[in-house]
């Protein structure tokens, strides 16, 4: 892989992709697209819809964070120097036009889903950029703009089949990726612990929120909690390490958790809407995610 390539590929963060992919899946499932399948059964649901909405979401999460990049150019020429876009790898131009290429092959994407998806993704791109442009730099309308991008995400896969009524589920990913945003404050001086505090309040709100919406809108499939106890136990580590040595390197190996652990929380919601065997299946995105986190920056 020559350089320049690995430099674009290093812009879409590919690490946090399939945890976009996981968004859509739990948005099915909670749909109701395996609804009363077993194993054997779901090969024979269309699966064209449920994959355009995957490749769509992945589209426009690669898409933000290019453009995440772009607007961020005079900060990392000082703080991240060895980032593509300040390195001149990638020129600036380039990268903006292939930040918002990504962008709109995500909405022709979701378009090619339903007509409720595209519309969606159009509200999901709109809210990457004012993130990107805008409510980023906000200590309190960022991270929750961030969080609305995720929530709108899973909204995306849930209006597969027509059916909002689920939606309040919404609300999970915006919390939890709000509380996760707030810990990377601390990536680059340390010293947050006020945030890594709330955030680890929040995650307790997260998991009693999964619980509740369990137990109003699923089927009640136990095998969600064993999903949720690997979500807790994969956020709070690194949160409570980072609490006690408040340092960028911990700040930035909790938040890389909370990102990578979304899989599991996305798992967790869609087993209890599906089976067990969605739950592992989503779970395997988890070996590729921190594969990838290896080669690549999730940050």
């Amino acid at each position: 892989m020559g350089p320049r390539v690995k430099a674009y590929l290093q812009l879409c963060r590919p690490a946090n992709l399939p945890t976009a992919a996981a968004d859509i899946l739990a948005g099915i499932s909670i749909a109701g697209l395996f609804a009363g399948l077993d194993a054997f059964d779901i090969p024979a649901v269309d699966f064209y819809p449920a994959f355009m909405l995957i490749m769509a979401s992945v589209f426009l999460y690669a898409g933000g964070v290019v453009l995440n990049d772009v607007f961020d150019i005079e900060i990392d020429k000082v703080e991240r120097p060895e980032r593509p876009i300040p390195s001149g790898i990638v020129p600036l131009g380039k990268a903006r036009s292939f930040g918002f290429g990504l962008l709109l092959v995500g909405i022709y994407f979701a378009f090619l889903a339903n007509i409720d998806s595209g519309i969606i993704s159009i509200f999901l791109a709109l809210a990457i950029l004012t993130y990107d442009k805008f409510a980023k730099h906000h200590a309190f309308f960022g991270p929750l703009n961030m969080g609305v991008c995720r929530g709108l995400n899973l909204l995306m896969g849930i209006s597969l089949l027509n059916s909002m009524e689920n939606w309040p589920y919404v609300l999970v990913p915006i919390v939890f990726i709000f509380a996760v945003t707030m810990i990377s404050r601390g990536e680059v001086h340390g010293k947050n612990k006020g945030n890594i505090l709330l955030a680890g309040l929040l995650y307790v709100a997260v998991l009693s929120g999964v619980f509740y919406l369990h137990q109003v809108y699923a089927n009640g499939d136990l095998w969600y909690l064993l999903f949720l106890g690997l979500f807790a136990f994969m956020v709070f580590k690194p949160l409570i390490k980072a609490y006690q040595h408040n340092t960028p390197e911990n700040i930035k190996k909790a938040v890389k958790s909370g990102v990578l652990s979304i899989i599991l929380l996305d798992a967790a919601m869609a087993v209890a809407h599906a089976n067990l065997i969605i739950g592992v299946l989503m779970l395997l995105l988890l070996p590729l995610s921190m594969y990838l986190a290896k080669q690549f920056a999730v940050t």
